[in-house]
């Protein structure tokens, strides 16, 4: 029995020392590896150099990575925030120049072409910055070279000239109304005045004619009474075409705007309406004015001007907006106004002021108060009224009328902040109208022997006309673009 066990425990532990002993030689020494044959190839250049190489990499990239992590641990958010700021505004700073050094370019070569420096003045016109320089070049005008021209019997109470200044509208208090040809001073068509009870039968006017205007292509003329309504005439033929009605009052202001057949009408009743004449349709009305509208005006833009009279206020009405913006100066009646750009305007009032304004100020820029002297005995002077003003548009040169004796022309300084007084120009009246030339060269005044608005006072030594006013310039003015151009044949033989 222990003889079997010894030898069953002997199996066991040669069983157990077999797998052993299948890797090891006599007395449990390993066996020596078997010879690698000498031509065998080598498949890596360093074997015993790439785990190193390994490490090294490894401890380079923690490394990095530690370093990163320690960036981005020190940069706080507000840092972060700044320099990404920084990095953006000098990508910007490089952008401006580059823009800059491309407009630069663009704008040396925009000045050598001729069609290039008038595409820049369209521009400057639409946002209001033109100012030609033209009031320094003109000189006295020699009151021998008036022309009057006589066809109302009243006070001529407003006036337009055609957009090419070929032709001259005139109205006066009688109703009648006349096409006039400025090259010979000829009447081509009298639209006389009714009677007033008339106006189913009568073709023109039965009340006083306070306002006209003439679109700027020349289609439509239209003319606004007392009597509340708005005639649309054909300008090259003087025909009527429609009436407009609506207006609870006298029309005292009308005003296309410029490049459209959108009309702008002011009324006594204190409201602007709008409508369109080319669809003989009413837009809308405008209501804000405190007092009667005695004077209104447009130019390119969607909006108008209007000057309310004794309520103390020039308006601004931005027609798609249905906003308005209110300036106030004069200390009496403001009974006329024009624009002379897109930004700013001048007015006139019965305390005898004149003021130039901008649209991003309500106070005036400049202010001329008594501009007309003043009139009456030492204890009771009172000054001459501004009955009328005109500007040559997109440019420095301003006109003013009363019943001193003369109308005024003025210089408009650097930035419209100065008035400063050019001439006098001798006419005897009331000077209830003014405008200037598309070119400049001429100014016609519509001369009464009373106010256009009433009858406070009859100057009888004065003649119911019109007059024209030949103005003649020295040396080409800077930046006046087209109007440097050479004047109309006949009205330089106006002026001998």
């Amino acid at each position: 029995m222990a003889a079997a066990g010894r030898k069953a425990q002997g199996a066991a532990a040669g069983r157990r020392r077999r797998p052993r002993a299948a890797g090891a030689g006599t007395g449990g020494k390993p066996r020596p590896a078997p010879a690698r044959p000498r031509d065998e190839e080598v498949s890596s250049d360093s074997e015993a150099e790439s785990p190193a190489e390994g490490q090294q990499q490894q401890r380079r990239r923690r490394r990095e990575e530690e370093e990163e992590e320690e960036e981005e641990v020190e940069e706080t958010p507000q840092e972060k925030k700044l320099r990404l700021a920084k990095l953006y505004l000098e990508q910007l700073r490089r952008h401006e120049e580059e823009q800059a050094e491309e407009e630069e370019e663009e704008h040396a070569a925009f000045l050598r072409d001729p069609i290039g420096e008038r595409l820049k003045e369209d521009v400057l016109e639409q946002k209001g910055r033109l100012q030609r320089l033209v009031a320094k070049e003109v000189q006295p005008p020699d009151p021998l070279s008036i022309r009057v021209l006589r066809g109302h019997q009243q006070p001529i109470t407003c006036l337009v000239i055609s957009p090419d200044d070929k032709f001259i509208f005139s109205a006066a208090k009688d109703g009648s109304v006349i096409k006039w040809e400025v090259e010979s001073g000829k009447r081509l068509y009298v639209m006389p005045g009714g009677k007033k009870g008339t106006e189913g039968q009568h073709m023109g006017h039965t009340a006083q004619v306070l306002c006209m205007a003439i679109s700027s292509d020349g289609k439509y003329l239209v003319t606004g009474d007392r009597n509340k309504l708005i005639l649309v005439w054909e300008a090259a033929t003087c025909k009527r075409l429609h009436t407009f009605t609506g207006h609870r009052d006298a029309v005292s202001g009308l005003s296309f705007q410029k490049g459209t057949h959108q009309l702008y009408s002011a009324s006594h009743d204190r409201s602007v309406k709008v409508w369109n004449v080319a669809e003989n349709a009413y837009v809308e009305t405008l209501f804000g004015h405190q007092d009667v509208i005695t004077g209104l005006d447009s130019l390119s833009r969607e909006c108008c001007v209007t000057s309310g009279g004794r309520d103390g206020t020039v308006r601004v009405w931005k027609i798609p907006e249905e906003s308005q913006l209110i300036f106030y100066g004069h200390q009496g009646s403001i009974d006329c106004i024009q624009l002379i750009n897109e930004e700013h305007m001048v007015s006139g009032a019965d305390d005898g002021s004149v003021a130039l304004w901008g649209l991003t100020k309500k106070k005036p820029l400049a202010l001329v108060r008594q501009s007309h002297g003043t009139q009456g005995d030492h204890d009771l002077q009172q000054p001459y009224w501004v009955t009328a003003v005109a500007a040559l548009r997109n440019s420095d040169l301003v006109a003013t009328g009363s019943h001193s004796g003369s109308v005024k022309l003025w210089k408009c300084g650097e930035g419209f902040r100065k008035l400063e007084p050019l001439c006098d120009i001798p006419l005897v009246g009331f000077i209830n109208s003014l405008k200037f030339s598309a070119m400049g060269d001429f100014l016609v005044a519509g001369v009464g022997q009373e106010h256009r608005l009433g009858r406070w006072w009859r100057a009888k030594e004065a003649k119911n006309s019109i007059c024209i006013i030949p103005l003649k310039r020295g040396a080409a003015a800077p930046s006046s673009g087209a109007a440097d151009r050479a004047w109309p044949q006949e009205l330089q033989e106006l002026a001998h």
